[in-house]
């Protein structure tokens, strides 16, 4: 498994799934009051921080996508 996710796109990543988690469990917004909207977005922000956390995406693998420099 080769790192496909460069540095700039690590800390979009990492700061968009928290932001997500984040909005979906304190926000209070009317759109997160359906458990399945909440559910939805907490899964793709603990996508987006792991993916950071281990500079793997398989989409981009499967698109032949490359962000890290090497």
């Amino acid at each position: 498994m080769n790192a496909n996710v460069g540095g700039t796109d690590r800390m979009f990543r990492l700061i968009a799934g928290v932001a997500l988690i984040l909005l979906a469990w304190l926000s209070g917004l009317a759109l997160f009051d359906s458990g399945l909207v909440k559910t939805i977005a907490t899964i793709a922000g603990l996508v987006f921080v792991g993916t950071a956390l281990v500079r793997f995406c398989p989409l981009y693998t499967l698109f032949g996508i490359k962000t890290c420099r090497r």
